[in-house]
């Protein structure tokens, strides 16, 4: 028999004296030593079931991108006509993006580009027929994936892209304008970019790396840049997104627009 023996013989033998001395209580807490064990359980199972979950979301989303209106320019040279408007004047674009169905097949997409927009163009297309023959856009941008799927949605469909004369198109947009298999530019259109960002909340980042971030970071732009090339339009577009900060626009001028072939026409 081990040292230990004895000790151990003689805290059983306690706790079975107070067992039946108290049984009600001693069950109490068994019982309740039993649910604490349960509960934590539980609790490790959903965080780790949501954990993976966040993760795969995040391996298959590249960006859920902010989309703020009316970013200054980063060029104090360039002036951004959009930026210049009243506060209240035209469409708040800040909200969801709104795909309205006007005269001789266009289509007006404005608004914010939210999860989800991409499938609600193809619905609408879907439904619409050869009836769209052209997209007008006016969005200060959003989401990237959808972005990226929208244009590939319009040059699959052989639309023409359109943004009007104080007209916008802005951060993830010109992504969604690179679609058209024409596109057209009005003089004094405000079309730009700046570096993509993730909208991500603190739980989100939970077991995220620096590497991995920036490893994202990279994937973000080879999908972007990929997009561009396999639209026709000049990869060096994407190097002015990557110099310019998030909270200002690189507006590009009617020349340099059609430089890029990032718009076939400006008129």
């Amino acid at each position: 028999m081990s040292a230990d023996a004895p000790q151990a013989n003689g805290r059983f033998a306690t706790w079975r004296r107070a067992f039946f001395r108290n049984p009600d209580e001693a069950i109490l807490r068994v019982v309740f030593v039993a649910l604490l064990m349960v509960a934590s359980v539980a609790i490790g199972t959903d965080f780790g079931e949501r954990l993976a979950a966040q993760q795969a979301e995040r391996a298959r989303a590249p960006a859920e991108q902010l989309a703020t209106p009316n970013l200054p320019s980063a060029r104090p040279g360039v002036i951004d006509p959009a930026h210049s408007k009243p506060a209240g004047d035209g469409p708040d674009l800040s909200q969801p993006m709104t795909l309205e169905l006007l005269a001789n097949g266009r289509l007006e997409a404005t608004g914010t580009i939210v999860a989800g927009t991409a499938e609600r163009l193809t619905d609408e297309l879907d439904k619409r027929g050869s009836y769209v023959t052209t997209v007008v856009l006016n969005s200060p941008g959003g989401s990237v994936s959808d972005a990226i799927a929208m244009a590939r949605t319009i040059r699959a469909h052989g639309l023409t892209t359109q943004v009007e004369k104080d007209g916008r198109c802005a951060s993830s947009c010109p992504l969604v304008f690179s679609g058209g298999s024409e596109r057209i530019a009005a003089e004094g259109a405000a079309i730009g970019v700046h570096q993509v960002f993730s909208v991500a909340s603190a739980a989100e980042l939970i077991g995220q790396s620096l590497p991995e971030g920036l490893a994202e970071g990279q994937r973000i732009t080879a999908e972007c840049q990929r997009l561009l090339v396999d639209m026709g339009v000049d990869p060096r577009v994407w190097i002015h997104a990557l110099e310019t900060p998030p909270r200002q626009i690189f507006y590009f001028t009617g020349d340099e627009l059609k430089e890029f072939a990032l718009a076939t026409t400006v008129e």
